[in-house]
C-alpha cells in the first residue's frame, strides 16, 4: 500500500478503505456515549459525535500515511478527535466558566498521548460526575495505540508540544467573557518570540489543530520512517497548515458564533478585506511549508481538501460575504481545491439522500 499521490487515488482510498472503518469506530463510541448515567454529560458526548462526525472523517485523511498500519491510526484518529469535540462540547456550553475544571478536563488529552499516566477524575471540578467510563475508555484506547508505536520516542516532543497549545488555548477561550481575550494576548506574548509574523487571533488559530498529530502519530507507524521526517511535520504543520484549517473552520461559523454570543477569531480583522487577504496568505504558506515533505503531494491534497470540505458547507451560501471571499479562496486553492469542492458536494448529497432513505 502507497500513499495517494493523486485526487482520484485519495478519493477512492477514503470513499473504500477509510469512511466505513471511520463511521464502525464512531458507532462503536456512540453506543457508549448513549449509555453514560449523567444526562448532561450524556447529551454532550452524543451532540459532539453526531454534529461533528465530519472532523473524524478529515481527519482520518492522515490514516492513509500509515500504510498497512491504516485501520489502527484511524482507531486513534476517531478515539482521540471525539475526546476533543466531547470536551469542547463540557468547555463550550458549559454548566462552568472555571479554569481549573477546563484545565482538568484536558488532562485527558496529555494522557491520551502519553500511556504511562493512569487516568483519573476528570470531572473534578464540575457537578457533573458519572460518564460510565466514556472518557476513560476514549483515552485508554489512544494509549493503546501510541503504546505500541514503532517511532513512539521520535514524536513524543512533538505531540506534547502541540497537545500544550491545543489545552491551552481551550483553558483560555472558554472562561468568563470579559477575561478570554486579554488570557489569550498575554498568552500569545509568551510564545511571541518563536512564531512568524501573526496577530494574537492567528496563533490561536494554528493551536487550536489536531491534524498535526495525527500526521505525527500516523508516521509515526510506519517502521523506516527517517528521524528528520518528525521535525519537517512539526514544521510544516505548525503553524501554517494548522491555522488554515482552524481559520477556515471559524470563517465559515462567523453567523452562528455572532448569534450565540461565542469567540470567534475571524471577528478581530479589521474589514471583510483584511480577513480575505490573511486567508489567502495562509493558504500560500500552507502550500510552501509542506513543499520539502517526502509526500508533498499528498499533503498539498489534504490542503484542498480542507478548502473543499468548509467551502461546501451549507454555512457558506447563508453568508453573503462569506460565500464572496470564498470564490477568492477557492481560486487560489488551485484545481485540486477545485476537484474537491464538487467531491464534497457530491458526497454531501449524497449523505443527505442516505439520511433520508
Amino acid at each position: 500500500m502507497n500513499v495517494p499521490k493523486n485526487a482520484l487515488s485519495l478519493v477512492k482510498q477514503m470513499y473504500k478503505q477509510v469512511l466505513p472503518k471511520v463511521h464502525e469506530e464512531l458507532n462503536k463510541w456512540r453506543k457508549l456515549a448513549d449509555a453514560i448515567p449523567n444526562p448532561e454529560l450524556r447529551k454532550q458526548a452524543l451532540a459532539s459525535i453526531h454534529l461533528k462526525t465530519f472532523h473524524c472523517e478529515g481527519g482520518a485523511i492522515f490514516s492513509l500515511l500509515a500504510l498497512e498500519n491504516r485501520d489502527e491510526a484511524i482507531r486513534f484518529i476517531v478515539a482521540f478527535q471525539t475526546i476533543s469535540d466531547y470536551l469542547d462540547n463540557l468547555c463550550d456550553r458549559s454548566t462552568s466558566l472555571d479554569a481549573n475544571d477546563f484545565r482538568m478536563l484536558h488532562e485527558a488529552i496529555f494522557h491520551a498521548l502519553n500511556p504511562e499516566n493512569k487516568p483519573v477524575n476528570y470531572y473534578k471540578y464540575r457537578k457533573e460526575q458519572d460518564d460510565g467510563g466514556y472518557l476513560r475508555q476514549l483515552v485508554e484506547t489512544c494509549q493503546s495505540v501510541i503504546r505500541n508505536l514503532p517511532n513512539r520516542s521520535k514524536i513524543k516532543t512533538f505531540i506534547h508540544e502541540l497537545a500544550s497549545y491545543y489545552c491551552d488555548l481551550q483553558v483560555h477561550k472558554h472562561v468568563k467573557k470579559e477575561e478570554r481575550v486579554p488570557r489569550l494576548i498575554h498568552w500569545f506574548q509568551q510564545h511571541e518570540e518563536k512564531l512568524p509574523n501573526m496577530s494574537w487571533f492567528e496563533f490561536c488559530a494554528c493551536a487550536g489543530s489536531t491534524i498535526g498529530i495525527f500526521c505525527l502519530v500516523s508516521y509515526a507507524m510506519q517502521k523506516s520512517c527517517r528521524e528528520e521526517l518528525f521535525s519537517q511535520v512539526m514544521k510544516s504543520y505548525f503553524p501554517w497548515v494548522q491555522g488554515l484549517h482552524i481559520l477556515l473552520d471559524y470563517f465559515i461559523d462567523q453567523q452562528e458564533d455572532r448569534e450565540e454570543g461565542d469567540l470567534n477569531f475571524c471577528f478581530y480583522y479589521d474589514n471583510d478585506d483584511e480577513l480575505k487577504k490573511r486567508l489567502i496568505f495562509f493558504i500560500h504558506q500552507a502550500k510552501k511549508s509542506v513543499q520539502q515533505l517526502p509526500d508533498a503531494a499528498f499533503h498539498h491534497m489534504v490542503q484542498a481538501g480542507m478548502l473543499g470540505i468548509y467551502l461546501t458547507d451549507k454555512k457558506v451560501s447563508e453568508q453573503k460575504k462569506v460565500s464572496d471571499i470564498s470564490k477568492h479562496l477557492l481560486k487560489h486553492g488551485g484545481r485540486w481545491a477545485t476537484f474537491f469542492y464538487y467531491n464534497s458536494l457530491f458526497y454531501r448529497k449524497i449523505k443527505k439522500l442516505t439520511a433520508i432513505f
